[in-house]
């Protein structure tokens, strides 16, 4: 029998839990931190949804450690999950819906008018990826309790304790299975943030997380909104100096309910948060679409009838119609269809329409009867357009100049010799002592290094002009292959690995920050395809005899020097120019020895809010976030 033959004792059948086990990343995205927060994201939904339906008003996330694995416990006082008999499957409602795929209430719309959580997979998933899931039930004047392990049932559904005190609700206890995942940790940011907008979101409703993962330093914050998505912008906005003053949007047709929440603020980008039955779709989707479409379609017809233009003035596109919106997109519907179990996109084509016509009357409608606000749009409008014109005949020479004077590639450049962009990488250092330093201690086979001088230009506070036109941002869009704005193809990149290398200190941090946003606002694709990386060079050297080892923290140092006995000479490192070309090699360009920190983001509408805060023109509510912020991990995935 041939070894390629293929036949049916080739076909496996995998079940429900099995399935969900042997191809996670399909329900939850991927076993990394991302998906290993998405496992809460899935309990958190079902207590958001008994808020929504009105029958909860506490949710409750308890976070604690076993054995260096994070343990999450979300209790709400809803309806609780029934625990009666299914007749057709001869087993508790409980039990049915933590070990069977599809399986749930929110399929025929009763229990449910909209739902969050829509596939029916979510605990199913939860108990499958899990190393044990408790679930603890109040109703029908009893507690309920059953445990649950990698999909499979521990124990039988048993009554606990009898209660007559009236209480509902549902508890959901699980310990993420290690032998999936790759982190050990819900990141706490992440999910700090999505308690606000879930409040904002819900408002009346009262959302509590307990971090208890440190029994020392035992936390607890409350998430409550009045007012929610009135005080939802304000939140979104911080400091940023507004244009017009808040507009907000509320619909109901064809069983659908639009939210929406917008201002013109002064900066150069869009930023837009969009949800679905509460759940947010960071890919957008048909609402977002129909936002969009609404807001420039007004726009275009009020400058039409009230603004006069001069016959040499820009044309004006949907891209300058929404250059400084801030805009939070909220709708209620049935039966969504996202894009994923990790619901990222809405698909529904008529939601479209829904949207259009909703924003349309009432933003048109906003604009006739605030000529002050609308005229401060106006001119936000025609700015943008004619700076996009200026920025565009700024590329056109820049391109027609290239094409004259042949020249590809900018002359600081140490390129190397590797053709192939698999096996190529780049170092984006700055200063000339580092840039020395690294060039004579890389690979010139397939390192390339391409000095910067002092700190590139905030593109958080310059327009596309200011940028194109500077010298260093341009050499890195040069050196990368890529192109920007509509020229801007991630495929042309010329190295696999973009790794960005800074002092180790406040300054070398800044400038960090300052290439990331660039970046991020630019080539974000980099980010997003995992192109973009971040260099560890040490902080120390610490010596004794013939021995060295290089130290990449001051906690690390004092571990070092405890072992050592505090005997050791010690080496700061101010600078990457202070080390030496084969030290340099040696700890932070080696393959073999170096740490490197892949960007990704996790919530682009989380770093884009955060770039925002870190870069933006409000050195108060900067400072303020940093105060607030200093002993978090950062915003990026790294």
């Amino acid at each position: 029998m041939s070894e390629n033959e293929y036949s049916a004792k080739d076909i496996m059948v995998l079940s429900g839990p099995q399935g969900v086990r042997k191809r996670p990343a399909m329900y939850i995205g991927s076993t990394g931190s991302k998906g290993f927060l998405h496992l809460l994201y899935e309990v958190l939904d079902n207590a958001i949804d008994e808020t929504q339906a009105g029958y909860a008003t506490n949710v409750l996330i308890r976070l604690t450690r076993e054995e260096e694995v994070d343990v999450a416990e979300i209790s709400d006082d809803g309806r609780g999950i029934p625990v009666d008999m299914i007749e057709k499957e001869g087993k508790p409602a409980l039990e049915v819906i933590m070990t069977s795929l599809h399986s749930g209430a929110k399929f025929d719309n009763k229990a449910y008018k909209v739902a969050g959580g829509l596939h029916g997979v979510g605990l199913t998933v939860v108990n499958s990826l899990s190393e044990y899931t408790v679930v603890t039930v109040k109703r029908n004047g009893k507690t309920y309790r059953q445990t649950f392990s990698r999909g499979a049932i521990l124990t039988p559904l048993e009554i606990v304790e009898e209660q007559n005190d009236g209480k509902t609700g549902t508890t959901v206890r699980f310990k993420p299975d290690t032998t999936i995942f790759s982190a050990k940790n819900f990141n706490s940011l992440e999910l700090t943030e999505r308690l606000k907008e879930l409040a904002y979101l819900n408002p009346g409703a009262h959302i509590t997380l307990i971090d208890a993962r440190d029994p020392t330093a035992e936390m607890s914050t409350e998430y409550f909104s009045q007012n929610g998505l009135k005080d939802f912008i304000e939140f979104v906005r911080g400091g940023k100096e507004a244009l017009t003053k808040p507009i907000f949007i509320r619909k109901e047709a064809e069983s659908i309910r639009v939210e929406i929440a917008l201002q013109y603020i002064n900066t150069y980008s869009e930023d837009l948060l969009s949800f679905v039955n509460k759940i947010k779709t960071p890919e957008g989707g048909t609402h977002v679409v129909g936002f969009h479409t609404a807001v420039t379609r007004a726009i275009t017809n009020y400058m039409q009838k009230s603004v006069k233009r001069g016959k040499q003035s820009a044309e004006i596109e949907g891209d300058d119609t929404r250059e400084g919106i801030l805009a939070i997109v909220s709708i209620m519907m049935q039966n969504p269809e996202f894009e994923g179990q990790t619901k990222e996109k809405l698909g529904n084509t008529y939601i479209k329409s829904v949207v259009d016509t909703a924003v349309y009357n009432e933003f048109s409608r906003y604009l006739e009867e605030n000529p002050s606000d609308a005229q401060a749009i106006a001119r936000k409008v025609m700015t943008s357009a004619e700076a996009r014109e200026s920025a565009r005949r700024a590329r056109d020479l820049a391109r027609k100049k290239s094409m004259f004077e042949g020249a590809v590639l900018p002359g600081k450049l140490a390129d190397c010799t590797e053709s192939d962009p698999e096996k190529a990488e780049i170092f984006i250092v700055e200063g000339e002592s580092a840039a020395g330093s690294s060039k004579q201690g890389r690979d010139r086979m397939y390192q390339a290094i391409l000095p910067l001088k002092g700190k590139i230009l905030n593109v958080e506070k310059a327009s596309d002009e200011k940028i194109f036109n500077n010298a260093e941002l341009h050499a890195m869009v040069t050196a990368f292959g890529v192109g920007i704005k509509e020229s801007f193809n991630p495929e042309n990149l010329r190295y696999k690995k973009v790794i960005l290398l800074t002092d180790a200190d406040v300054d070398g941090s800044h400038i960090r920050t300052l290439l990331m946003t660039f970046i991020y606002r630019y080539m974000k694709a980099l980010i997003e395809k995992g192109n973009v990386y971040i260099a560890q060079p040490p902080l120390y050297r610490v010596s004794k005899g013939r021995e060295h080892k290089y130290v990449y923290s001051d906690s690390e140092l004092n571990t070092v020097m405890k072992a050592h006995d505090g005997k050791a000479a010690v080496q700061r490192y101010k600078g990457l120019g202070e080390m030496n070309p084969d030290q340099l090699w040696e700890t932070t360009m080696n393959p073999q020895n170096r740490v490197l920190k892949r960007i990704t983001i996790k919530d682009a509408q989380l770093a884009d809010a955060l770039f925002s805060v870190l870069m933006g023109l409000d050195v108060e509510q900067r400072r303020k976030f940093l105060e607030e912020h200093s002993h978090e991990v950062s915003f990026l995935d790294i």
